[in-house]
């Protein structure tokens, strides 16, 4: 099974972040910059919040808040869910269906490693089963050395 940590390895080690103190517009230049639709939200090394563009759409469109004005810390999601990276692809999708959340940050000994995504988790989950139709179709081949 593929773990959060292997799923990290096939990613950029770039962490993404903004502080509370950054204005929205702050942030939704560092997303369409990096082509990404969330940034963690760091104060010194702790995390403490995330911020999404379905925060964006939610708490600043429909609210008719300005984005230059608007700080993150008043908008960003709070209270996050986090992963170990020895956790499972099918233990975070679970979390991710279950919660309808589309992020998850990666913490080990306290310290943010990454963000997994529910495309990173996805394209985890096809390869997994790509690698075993791989091998069944070798064993009925009769051919024992597929990996």
């Amino acid at each position: 099974m593929t773990t959060v940590g292997q799923i990290l390895t096939r990613k950029s080690t770039q962490i993404h972040s903004v502080s509370p103190d950054h204005s929205v517009l702050d942030a939704l230049k560092l997303m369409a910059g990096k082509d990404i639709s969330a940034v963690l939200v760091i104060e010194g090394e702790r995390l403490v919040g995330i911020f999404t563009e379905r925060d964006y759409a939610r708490k600043v469109i429909l609210q008719g808040r300005n984005s230059r004005e608007s700080r993150i810390g008043e908008l960003m999601t709070q209270n996050l869910l986090t992963v170990s990276p020895t956790q499972t692809v099918e233990e975070i999708m679970a979390i991710m269906t279950e919660n309808r959340f589309r992020h998850l940050p990666v913490v080990d000994h306290g310290q943010v490693i990454g963000i997994v995504t529910i495309g990173d988790t996805v394209k985890a989950m096809l390869d997994q089963q790509q690698q075993t139709i791989r091998q069944l179709s070798g064993y009925i081949a009769g051919d024992l050395t597929t990996e």
